[in-house]
């Protein structure tokens, strides 16, 4: 059976607010602003970044609050339904786990090229079905691998081909591309962790997936904040220090040059709303299906990403690109044979009037 109504809402949710928060993010790192010592720069703050969507994340418990005093007479509301009344604590380790995967990953990127993350992205499916059986105990059809399997495939079919094609002047020694590398292989595990940790207890918990991502962003963007002001004293390292002051992150410098530059603000802003809509839609599907279902609906943005990116000419186009993404669609047919209606939480009925249940 296909998807239902309300779940293919929160898939088609997935795809576009992560493809719009991946682009506001690569438009805001090729502007240029003044920053806090005058001089005209490139946008290059990743945990700034980071930290505002941290924030935006949290702006949806807030969201969650007004939608619950709307529909306060009504126990239907598919955006509080659940339990409301559990430990904030347990959702802790989901930030930390998030907040981790991020840092790690902007470590590695900086020591190595950006078309790595692409290639080694694919992984992060097979991370989540292989602690999925661990953890969780599930069993994974042999179809269900092999769709999982496909996808990564297509993502180091596309990665490959930049790696063959592309020619950069910035030449990396070979143990700076082995350091990153293996940072953003890294970072993936740990992003496992978090989707696998979030379903084990969304759906154990029944918590509103409205709430939790408001939490997570509460903890997430405390947790950065403080990095942010130690960052700010401590010496960057080789190849992290971009800002006037050699520091590992100057966010006063970031701030300053998103004051003045206003399409640089907006790229800001589409980020931390994007990423809030993109995380509600993310758990929500975590809950209502898997962890993996999530991971491979989203890998369906890259291809979205790509058009836009050869569109713009952010990126040259290469024919074998369209080998890597037709892998990927062929992964994703195979594992769309697993998406049935069948939900842990829900009953059909249920599905069925999640639509109307938005009404408020």
């Amino acid at each position: 059976m296909a998807f239902c109504q309300y779940q293919l809402l929160l898939a088609v949710l997935l795809v576009g607010t992560g493809s719009l928060n991946t682009l506001c993010t690569n438009c805001a790192n090729q502007m240029m602003s003044k920053g806090s010592d005058g001089v005209e720069r490139l946008f290059d703050h990743p945990f700034l970044q980071a930290a505002a969507m941290f924030g935006g994340e949290a702006l949806c418990l807030l969201a969650f609050k007004v939608v619950y005093v709307l529909s306060r007479n009504s126990e239907l509301n598919v955006l509080t339904k659940g339990n409301r009344n559990f430990n904030r604590i347990i959702l802790l380790p989901a930030a930390m786990f998030d907040l981790f995967s991020t840092a790690v990953m902007y470590i590695g990127l900086t020591y190595t090229y950006p078309r790595s993350l692409l290639m080694f992205r694919g992984s992060v499916v097979l991370f989540v079905g292989v602690l999925s059986t661990v953890f969780l105990h599930k069993h994974i059809l042999l179809k269900e691998w092999h769709g999982m399997a496909h996808v990564m495939v297509g993502f180091m079919i596309v990665g490959v081909t930049d790696v063959i094609f592309a020619s950069s002047k910035d030449h990396k020694g070979q143990n700076s591309l082995l350091t990153g590398d293996m940072l953003i292989i890294i970072s993936q595990v740990i992003a496992a962790c978090q989707m696998v940790y979030e379903e084990k207890f969304l759906s154990d918990l029944d918590i509103p997936p409205l709430q939790a991502v408001g939490w997570e962003g509460i903890f997430g963007f405390s947790m950065l904040s403080i990095l942010l002001f130690i960052f700010y004293w401590v010496p960057a390292p080789h190849l992290l220090g971009h800002g006037p002051n050699g520091t590992i992150g100057d966010a006063i410098d970031g701030l300053v040059q998103i004051g003045n530059n206003h399409l640089l603000l907006c790229a800001v802003l589409g980020s931390i709303i994007s990423v809030a809509l993109f995380s509600f839609a993310g758990i929500s599907i975590t809950k209502k299906r898997s962890a993996t279902h999530r991971m491979v609906l989203d890998s369906i943005r890259t291809i979205v990403i790509w058009i836009v990116s050869v569109s713009v000419k952010w990126q040259e186009f290469y024919s074998l690109h369209i080998v890597g993404f037709a892998v990927l669609v062929l992964g994703m047919c195979k594992y769309n044979g697993l998406l049935t209606c069948n939900d842990r939480t829900y009953d059909d009925e249920d599905d069925d009037d999640d639509l109307s249940d938005l009404n408020i």
